[in-house]
């Protein structure tokens, strides 16, 4: 199987800031993967259609207001109600790393701080789904 790896890249809640959601987008597409950028102000539901609709491989998320606590369980809970509980759920942006064992538990694949190398984020993805084949 040689299809383009389908990334979802979404900015939930009331956060206003997206150029790296942007920088990640495009090195994302440089690094051959289709890439689906939902835009600012994103709802759960949103987020888990968008998804759906367009069949992705995994779902970033990028949170820089704090909200990561109370947005990650009801987006993960909408995507596993809609049947992606097989998508992994990544994470970027301003996460206390405290926070860092709780998402996960809640189903976070993998959570990437600020200063993270798109080269990391591009090899997690890839690794990601290669335990998945």
């Amino acid at each position: 199987m040689n299809t383009a790896i389908r990334v979802l890249i979404a900015k939930p809640g009331l956060d206003g800031h997206d150029r790296g959601a942007k920088v990640i987008a495009r090195a994302l597409r440089d690094a051959g993967m289709e890439v689906i950028y939902t835009g600012l102000r994103q709802t759960p539901e949103m987020i888990a259609e968008a998804a759906l609709q367009e069949d992705v491989s995994i779902v970033g998320l990028s949170i820089l207001s704090g909200a990561h606590m109370a947005l990650v369980p009801r987006i993960r809970q909408v995507m596993d109600e809609n049947n992606l509980n097989d998508v992994p759920l990544l994470i970027g942006g301003i996460i206390p790393d405290e926070d860092i064992p709780a998402l996960k538990e809640m189903g976070v694949a993998a959570v990437f701080g600020p200063g993270t190398s798109t080269e990391e984020i591009v090899s997690s993805i890839h690794g990601l789904l290669a335990t998945q084949e």
